[in-house]
């Protein structure tokens, strides 16, 4: 059998955040499924194939490892790699597109992608809330998928992202993080129920809070955050009697006794912090820090900084079960409350 120049077959996508070793296996995977390259034929040497593709030798060595290990490819002393097998079971491919990378959008990332293992190939995209970009990736890169997972935050006016998803068939749609009013059908979401789970996650905390007048919360104008967040904020301050606060701009925070802080972004959490320190005031007494969405170093600042937080590790692993079980289910993750010394 023939098999056509593999240098035809690799190309990177610039716009993709998927590894460029997965990126490469994904192309040879690609080539042997559709006949480009068949069984024996030899791969070019890890050092010709990383100087005509500009990849590191640790970045193809990582991408032949892993086909090796799949068997895929085999290598013989004095011969060099070669395509052992053809008759394989093709992975899904799936389009997962985030709106953001955050340390709390990693784990929900790493655990999607150890849940699918070997049965999927992702094709990993952010479009930094920026609706222009998330238009383009979905546009452009509409063909070939199985499924697409979407996390559908924007900053500002989301435009037509509604038709645009609704023009995705929906046995092949998973809506992550947040549902979007508008999309019609039978499609599959792993979602959070904001207003109500703030509101059971600050009164799961009430104990705490009783020790403190106000809550402030700093809800920026430019924030992708749901604005049923505040719903479920003020809900709760107004059923336990709690004077509150909405801060839109985080410059302007005022630090004062027997108040509460709860802080949704990772920037305004680090200003915060800073005014707290210099205010002189205790923290977990005269002062309560509270931040939206668990990350490892907040176990350690201020020794313990309280959390608001959905599981995001079961929401990776949900959302891949969703895949593999190819369900149209519905799943909402609750947020969870830990407590620190901040509050």
């Amino acid at each position: 059998m023939h098999s056509e120049n593999i240098y035809n077959l690799i190309k990177f996508d610039e716009y993709s955040v998927t590894p460029k070793y997965r990126q490469l296996v994904n192309c040879i995977l690609q080539g042997v499924k559709e006949g480009k390259i068949g069984k024996d034929y030899v791969l070019p040497s890890i050092n010709d194939l990383g100087f005509e593709t500009e990849l590191s030798r640790k970045t193809v060595e990582k991408a032949y490892r892993y086909l090796k290990q799949t068997g895929i490819i085999n290598s013989i002393p004095g011969k060099g790699y070669y395509i052992a097998q053809t008759d394989f079971k093709s992975p899904l491919k799936v389009f997962l597109l985030f709106n953001k990378l955050s340390p709390h959008k990693k784990i929900i990332y790493d655990a999607f992608a150890a849940t699918l293992g070997d049965q999927a190939v992702i094709d990993f995209y952010i479009y930094n809330n920026d609706f222009s970009l998330f238009k383009k990736l979905l546009k452009e890169r509409r063909e070939g998928y199985a499924y697409y997972v979407i996390i559908p935050h924007f900053d500002e006016n989301a435009g037509n992202a509604t038709e645009l998803i609704n023009s995705i068939p929906k046995d092949k749609l998973v809506l992550l993080s947040k549902s979007l009013p508008g999309v019609e059908g039978d499609y599959a979401a792993i979602y959070e129920d904001f207003k109500k789970d703030i509101y059971s996650a600050l009164k799961e905390g009430l104990n705490k809070l009783k020790k403190y007048r106000y809550i402030k919360i700093i809800f920026p104008e430019y924030t992708y955050h749901s604005k049923e967040i505040l719903s479920g904020f003020k809900e709760f301050c107004q059923d336990y009697a709690f004077e509150y606060e909405v801060i839109k701009f985080p410059g302007e925070v005022l630090i004062t006794k027997e108040t509460v802080y709860i802080s949704l972004m990772e920037d305004d959490l680090v200003m915060l912090i800073k005014k707290i320190l210099d205010s002189g005031l205790k923290v977990g007494e005269e002062v309560g820090v509270i931040s939206y969405n668990e990350t490892p170093i907040k176990q350690i600042i201020l020794n313990g900084i309280t959390t608001i937080s959905s599981d995001f590790k079961m929401m990776g692993e949900q959302a891949a079960k969703i895949i593999l079980n190819k369900s149209t289910e519905k799943v909402a993750i609750p947020f969870y409350l830990t407590i620190r010394d901040s509050l």
